[in-house]
């Protein structure tokens, strides 16, 4: 343990409700690991030089308020700087890609794309020590038994010897690696891309690939069909149709019927298979709307946020 008595004391200035030192606590976490079977060897390893980190705790408590509309956060997060970037990326290891996107199911240009908006195709993965962040968000408090579990999944990880303490690096929140997985993902959706018989989404492309793949094809991915599409409303339609519930979802036919029409303000497709389809308009029903599929759903469960998914799909749209 490197931190001094003072920090101790600062760390509990900062955290509100705690009466024991940040030095006690990882004690706690560590009793809590060996119970739990994770070997004194990665333990030891991993708590050796863990760092309370009070930039992290910032970071938590200053994220952004301020809701942007659509029109102002697509060309940020899909700028065509990135777009240039996700076609080189995609010719560059096209040959994996192709290969992995078969095997799971999942059209390669929506692995690009999630790789692309979630740490810009590797660059920025966080600077934080796993350990070191979890501990630290555990240890503030208001999402505690959330945090230790996550913690408890990293440790899991180093046991399994997928990566070691010192390069499982991550973000304030312990997102981890170029697919940014919470530890908790990683154990359920990381895959081994080339068959050496680890999963390290860190530093190994084919895993970070097929590790998306597997993610997306757990969830009920659909290569048969693309997200969706930006719509036209040629009406006033009910703020009850809006929405991603089961029984929103309405045939493109029968979102025809309602006044729904293609960007351009044509009809919609005629498909031979029905498929279903959801209404959504993140702003406001009188902003940009959508169409979407099965496809848009999957991308919800990897962040529930109506952006994120309309910026994966944006992304591959313009992958070549």
């Amino acid at each position: 343990m490197l931190l001094a008595n003072s920090l101790f004391v600062s760390a509990n200035d900062q955290v509100s409700g705690r009466d024991i030192s940040f030095d006690s606590y990882v004690k706690n976490l560590k009793t809590a690991a060996l119970e739990q079977g994770i070997t004194s060897k990665t333990v030891d390893s991993a708590f050796q030089n863990v760092q309370f980190k009070p930039r992290a705790i910032s970071a938590d408590r200053s994220q952004p308020e301020n809701k942007i509309t659509l029109d102002a956060y697509l060309p940020r997060a899909v700028p065509q700087w990135k777009v240039r970037q996700a076609n080189q990326k995609y010719r560059q290891y096209q040959t994996e890609l192709e290969r992995i996107g078969a095997q799971y199911g999942v059209q390669p240009r929506f692995i690009v794309a999630l790789w692309g908006v979630e740490s810009n195709f590797g660059a920025l993965t966080g600077g934080y020590n796993v350990i070191d962040a979890l501990s630290t968000m555990a240890y503030e408090g208001r999402r505690e038994s959330f945090f230790r579990s996550e913690l408890m999944s990293a440790l899991t990880i180093l046991d399994q010897g997928h990566i070691s303490a010192a390069n499982m690096k991550g973000s304030w929140a312990g997102a981890m690696g170029q697919p940014q997985f919470m530890p908790s993902s990683f154990l359920k959706y990381a895959a081994d891309g080339n068959g050496d018989g680890s999963k390290n989404i860190w530093g190994n492309k084919q895993d970070v690939f097929a590790s998306a793949a597997n993610y997306l094809h757990t969830f009920g991915w659909d290569n048969t069909y693309t997200w969706g599409r930006q719509v036209t409303l040629t009406t006033t339609l009910d703020k009850s149709l809006f929405g991603l519930k089961s029984h929103q979802g309405k045939t493109l036919q029968e979102w025809q019927a309602l006044g729904v029409r293609n960007l351009q303000g044509h009809a919609l497709p005629t498909l031979t298979t029905p498929i279903k389809a959801w209404l959504i308009a993140p702003d406001s029903p009188s902003g940009r709307a959508y169409l979407v599929y099965n496809n848009y759903q999957v991308l919800m469960k990897w962040n529930r946020s109506y952006y994120f998914g309309l910026a994966v799909s944006h992304l591959a749209d313009q992958i070549k």
